[in-house]
């Protein structure tokens, strides 16, 4: 056989397309850019911040050898078929659908692994239970040793104490909030789960700094898209053993959203904020790189689970109904509590003048008044609210980022209120956004091509008053519903639902009810369940018997909690 020069083989030239290769070089230099660390006899050494670059590698067909332990943690997380599902735990008071014990099964992979991640489910698909499922997993394992810490936004601290309360009631749970958080330094670490607002961490850092969590949760992490924020700031002090964030939009607007909850759960993995501008954000937001977006995409894929409401429609309810709680602001709380004050002494001054069967007209008024508070301040007359033009509303602003957020995931809307006024002011809203909408009131005469529009497409949005709306439609086209103010007759709010829910229906429903924390519309709720027809009775006007004692009139007055 010939012999050949070794030497002469080493030197032989392969001619390759350039096209082939671009891919890999442009993975490489983000790759060795990104500050790969280099190990003895200068081979590269990969870390779990690498995982979307071996999966880059796959897909482009390129052969790799070693870190093997990655490769198959990369595998398993992309797929998800490599991870183990876990048995939910015994203490928890709910049946998981199999996407919720996916994720609960997915975050407790990441706790076994090491990194951390973002549960990126949509709104109503149980991002809240999946996580109360996990800490309380966690517990009945011997793993919570130390307490677990959940910041969420001001309005739905209430309702993660709620939901703690009906799916695990027997955790010792501390909502930090209010003034009298100082007096319970020391409790801190006798709870399993602590609830504290991202507008609270700033003034109370030092003291939460001080305590160390087995978890630090991040509702809605995307309110930390700021990193130069007090809140972001604050919650690098903390110190956890892991951090999950929880976001239905972790990616709003801009890509240093996306920089700031990661720099919170894994940082490094996307370099400093100079390089993640230099590497990613300049490259794909001003020069329209698409091919870098889809890098970008791929090395966050591995720390973060998105589904979304179509992937899982076929395990879903028939209805998923989800409250929505919301915290007013100083001037409108103290509007609230304005309007609550005068109504409450009317009234107590009406039944001592003629007792409670001939104060029926002064307790509805008093109670139309308070609502009217609940939904917007404008609803009442300017009288009412002279000294409080500061005063807005806090539901209507939640109104106007739920509604884009549904239209924007092809949802088609319908949004009852009782308040004909209201859905004037919802009207303004919608025009000035330029969303396409339609409307039903007591006073439409073109009810049949309102139906026909919305049914066809053409609308996203149809608002309908209680009047109007609550018999006599088929609205199949629609899969979300949101009332915006609660009615207390819960017939006549399921009505108002069943226009969408009902037979010819082949999506699930989704159910969003707007509540105003701490106020009338709670109370009215909780008597609801205390007595089952209380509340039908007081707004429908009943005029032999409200049935009312002391308890139920101070509760119904109370002031904001």
């Amino acid at each position: 056989a010939e012999r050949r020069d070794p030497a002469a083989t080493a030197r032989r030239w392969i001619a390759v397309p350039a096209a082939r290769l671009a891919p890999l070089m442009r993975l490489l230099d983000l790759w060795f850019d990104g500050g790969l660390r280099r190990g003895s006899g200068e081979r590269a050494r990969m870390s779990m911040f690498d995982l979307g670059a071996l999966d880059a590698l796959d897909e482009l067909g390129i052969a790799s050898r070693g870190a093997e332990r990655l490769r198959a943690l990369a595998r398993d997380l992309k797929g998800l078929a490599g991870i183990a599902p876990v048995a939910p735990p015994r203490g928890l008071h709910a049946q998981l659908r199999p996407h919720q014990v996916q994720g609960l099964s997915w975050l407790d992979f990441l706790r076994a692994h090491g990194p951390a991640g973002i549960l990126a489910d949509d709104m109503g698909l149980g991002k809240t239970l999946q996580t109360l499922a996990l800490l309380l997993r966690e517990k009945e394992e011997g793993r919570l040793t130390a307490p677990a810490l959940v910041v969420a936004p001001t309005s739905l601290v209430r309702n993660w104490q709620d939901e703690a309360a009906r799916f695990a009631p027997a955790w010792r749970v501390l909502a930090w909030h209010g003034l009298q958080r100082k007096t319970r330094v020391d409790e801190l670490g006798t709870h399993d789960l602590v609830l504290t607002s991202y507008a609270l961490l700033p003034r109370d850092v030092k003291t939460l700094a001080g305590t160390e969590w087995h978890y630090v949760v991040l509702d809605e992490s995307q309110r930390i898209k700021n990193a130069r924020s007090q809140a972001a700031q604050a919650l690098a002090l903390l110190r956890a053993r892991h951090r999950p964030c929880l976001s239905g939009t972790p990616l709003e607007n801009r890509l240093g959203e996306l920089w700031s909850q990661m720099n919170f759960l894994l940082p490094g993995l996307l370099g400093d904020a100079d390089r993640f501008r230099r590497q990613w954000r300049t490259p794909i937001e001003k020069g329209g790189d698409t091919e870098r977006a889809r890098l970008l995409a791929q090395r966050v894929r591995p720390f973060m689970l998105r589904r979304t409401k179509a992937q899982v429609a076929a395990e879903l309810p028939p209805k998923t109904e989800t409250v929505l709680r919301v915290e007013f602001d100083g001037p409108q709380r103290d509007l609230d509590e304005t309007v609550r004050a005068a109504m409450d002494k009317r009234v107590r001054d009406a039944i001592a003048r003629r007792g409670l069967a001939q104060s029926q007209v002064m307790v509805l008024d008093a109670l139309l008044k308070m609502r009217q508070v609940c939904c917007d301040p404008l609803l009442l007359p300017d009288k009412a609210r002279a000294g409080f033009a500061k005063a807005t509303s806090a539901k209507r602003k939640l109104l106007a980022e739920l509604l884009p957020d549904l239209i924007e995931d092809g949802r088609r809307v319908l949004l009852f209120s009782s308040f004909a006024s209201m859905l004037e002011l919802i009207e303004d809203d919608l025009r000035a956004a330029g969303t396409p909408y339609g409307k039903l009131t007591g006073q439409s005469t073109d009810r049949a091509q309102q139906v026909a529009e919305f049914q066809s497409g053409a609308k996203p949005v149809f608002l309908i008053s209680l009047k109007a709306g609550g018999v006599g439609l088929n609205l199949t086209a629609a899969d979300a519903v949101i009332v915006y103010d609660p009615w207390w007759n819960p017939a006549a709010e399921q009505q108002a639902v069943d226009r969408a829910h009902r037979i010819g229906q082949d999506k699930p429903v989704f159910v969003y009810k707007l509540i105003a924390a701490g106020t009338v519309e709670e109370r009215i709720l909780d008597l609801q369940v205390r007595k089952a027809d209380l509340a039908a009775r007081l707004l429908e006007g009943a005029a032999t018997d409200l049935a009312l004692t002391e308890d139920d009139l101070a509760a119904l007055f109370a002031p904001v909690g």
